[in-house]
């Protein structure tokens, strides 16, 4: 349902001098904190650059049922106040985006039954007509992509490979095409990977495919043109993909799409390539320039004079540097050059590429050393510009005068518009959790560094509650990916603010792997899960502790999802006299039986050396080697429907640990995948947690709990 409760709206609505609010009595957070707050995104600059858009999320705090809604804010006014625009009773408004002339607004809402394209007028002042149903199609729209002349609309979802439109009838002789299901039965039926991948079944013969349509007076008309002609795969990709991998030419005649192709060799492949077609034929052909690995992010610029994209080098390594590359405009009769090559010694793995208005440089994002900030590159120079402080910034939209548009967080606030000016003075131009983050006592963050294995330098982070006194357990957090970060960001569902308003210290370490760094410590993982990041760790478990004396280190737990969840389980083998507590999310117990199960082969495959049966040593660092030495109180948490790490890989430990008494809970979500998303789940996931740490880190009459 899409409402809001009035207290909600007035809090949406501070902005300006009412950004920052004193409470006079605040409190912890909480779980149910965490699940309620709101979650802004996907702005949208209007061409005259006097309004954003942007679509704001509310779970309802007695249900947890979500909804989307979008907003309107004037960029000409200071302290102006976002207007809800596009509303319909009982249904959800997400991904705006303007038209050319920017007389309309363009979205994707359910108000129909089904995911379609709608638009509602604005005027020069901001007023907005009533909503329009722009489409009509048979099957679900997952996204779209307006062309920038606006006659045309690039739409994509989940549609049969032989179907000729976006989407087939049900009942006619091509429907989904699920080649899996033969019937009579339930069965599925499978003679190639993938058979599962990332939270579903595959679906043989059924792809997210890429149509054009074209656009008049604001409806889309025809049967539209299937762009991936005879290519069979994924565009966008899965499981993640989006609009990043879509890209209009800038006369609105072509689209550049990024596709992995769909056969045996999928699961081992990153070699995710781009193609151009023209819309009025459909039949793609490869860009120029595309490597053995993946190619993504494709961006033209306004003036047509260059296209660029990101490349990773090494096919199979998902985790390789994604690289800035620019090709220039063909002249005629020549082919297709790369431009002067960019600055190489920046070592950092390109994240988003956004054209500036001028045509002369990039906006990027990119980890770096705990943040994710933007930076601007310049085309002729290779200059590199950073133009955000301490934060995890996600999209940006450069404007006409130098500013730009994006979003932030950190890990004492959610998501929020700000823009920078070209002087580099930042105004934050919404405060979606105002009221709440009011009511909500604040957390301090302090970065610290220290020499971790081969004496090279480590970061990490410590969050605990502002003023807190007397002596703090520890909550002890490790990563995921293996080449993430546990940087200043903030999340839904790893938020060490959350965990640190349970009154801990949490300290993060972000080990050799991690990403931000540069390439070369991020390589360093490979083929060494267990060696050099536990020594990272283990030294920067001391090293927090000089840190910061209040933290306790003889009362800590740690906590791991997915790598991290590995480490959990090589802790318990190898590091065991450390902890009072563990705590598992999906975490790999038995790399042996991991790598037979496990969907996307080439993450696996890389990490550890080839197939299992070419592995030098492949045991080497397998936790299930190092059972005999557990004896930590473990606390396991899988859901049902992950099938990259799949749920028995926390059925096994839990299994053992009962066998040996060792003090041991398992939770189970049926309805989540790698991740616990549902608002329901997430407030029992942290409950469950925050009762198994308070257990095992608080002092009962000078003894530990028991179990």
């Amino acid at each position: 349902m899409s409402h809001f409760h009035k207290a909600s709206i007035g809090a949406l609505l501070l902005a300006g001098a009412s950004l920052f609010v004193t409470p006079v009595l605040a409190r912890p957070m909480t779980a149910e904190d965490l699940a309620t707050l709101k979650r802004l995104g996907a702005p949208a600059v209007s061409p005259n650059e006097k309004w954003v858009a942007f679509q704001v999320t509310e779970t309802e705090q007695e249900t947890y049922d979500r909804s989307t809604a979008l907003y309107l804010l004037d960029l000409y006014t200071p302290n102006a106040t976002p207007i809800r625009i596009a509303d319909k009773q009982n249904a959800s408004e997400h991904s705006p985006a303007f038209s050319s002339d920017g007389s309309r607004l363009f979205y994707l809402s359910d108000a129909s039954g089904s995911e379609q394209l709608w638009h509602v007028t604005i005027s020069t002042g901001g007023q907005n007509g009533e909503p329009v149903q722009a489409s009509d199609l048979k099957t679900d729209i997952a996204g779209f992509k307006l062309s920038p002349t606006g006659k045309r609309v690039a739409v994509w979802g989940d549609i049969a490979k032989d179907c000729p439109t976006f989407g087939c009838d049900e009942e006619g002789a091509i429907g989904n095409g699920n080649r899996s299901e033969p019937g009579p039965g339930t069965g599925r039926e499978y003679d190639e990977l993938f058979i599962r991948h990332w939270s579903s079944w595959e679906t043989p013969g059924n792809y997210s495919r890429l149509f054009s349509f074209d656009i008049a007076n604001g409806i889309i008309s025809g049967d539209g043109t299937a762009l991936d002609g005879d290519l069979v795969g994924d565009s966008p990709s899965k499981p993640f993909g989006g609009g990043e991998e879509i890209t209009w030419t800038p006369d609105g005649t072509a689209v550049v799409f990024a596709m992995r192709k769909a056969d045996r060799n999928e699961p081992k492949s990153t070699d995710l390539e781009l193609y151009g077609t023209v819309v009025d034929v459909g039949k793609p052909k490869p860009m120029p320039y595309n490597g053995e690995s993946t190619d993504n992010l494709p961006a033209f610029a306004p003036d047509d004079s260059t296209f660029a994209w990101a490349a990773m080098a090494r096919p199979g390594y998902e985790s390789d540097q994604m690289v800035l590359k620019t090709m220039m405009k063909r002249d005629e009769g020549k082919p297709l050059k790369p431009a002067p090559a960019l600055r190489k010694d920046w070592d950092r793995s390109v994240g988003s590429i956004v054209w500036t208005p001028n045509s002369r440089a990039v906006i990027v994002t990119a980890q770096d050393v705990l943040d994710h900030p933007a930076f601007e590159v310049d085309i002729t120079t290779g200059k590199i510009t950073r133009l955000t402080g301490a934060g995890n910034v996600g999209a940006t939209i450069p404007l006409d005068d130098g500013s730009l548009i994006y979003t932030m967080n950190n890990r004492q606030s959610p998501t929020d518009l700000y823009r920078r000016a070209p002087d580099g003075t930042v105004t934050q131009l919404t405060n979606v959790n105002g009221r709440e983050l009011a009511e909500i006592d604040e957390v301090s963050n302090q970065r610290f560094d220290f020499k971790g294995a081969n004496g090279e330098q480590v970061w990490g982070m410590i969050t605990k509650p502002k003023g807190a006194t007397g002596k703090l357990p520890m909550a002890f957090l490790v990563h995921g990916g293996p080449q993430g970060s546990f940087g200043n960001s903030w999340s839904t569902r790893w938020n060490p603010k959350v965990m640190a308003s349970q009154g801990y210290a949490v300290v993060s370490i972000d080990f050799h792997g991690s990403a931000g760094y540069g390439q070369e410590f991020k390589d360093s993982i490979n083929q060494d899960w267990g060696g050099k990041p536990l020594e990272d760790l283990k030294l920067g478990y001391e090293a927090a502790l000089k840190v910061d004396k209040q933290i306790d280190g003889e009362r800590s737990c740690a906590l791991g999802a997915s790598y991290g969840g590995y480490m959990m389980n090589w802790i318990a083998g190898n590091w065991p006299d450390r902890f009072d507590c563990i705590i598992n999310h999906a975490g790999i117990f038995d790399l042996r039986s991991f790598a037979f199960s496990t969907e996307e082969l080439w993450f696996d495959q890389w990490d550890h050396g080839g197939p299992w049966w070419k592995r030098a040593d492949p045991e080497k660092w397998n936790p299930i080697n190092k059972i005999e030495n557990w004896k930590t109180p473990t606390l396991f948490i899988h859901g049902e429907k992950d099938f990259r790490i799949p749920y028995t890989q926390s059925i096994m430990p839990f299994t053992y640990a009962q066998e040996k008494e060792i003090p041991s809970k398992l939770l189970i979500f049926p309805d989540e995948n790698h991740w616990v998303l549902k608002g329901k789940n997430s407030v029992q996931w942290h409950r469950t947690v925050f009762d198994w740490m308070k257990k095992w880190t608080a002092v009962k009459g000078g003894q530990e709990g028991e179990d």
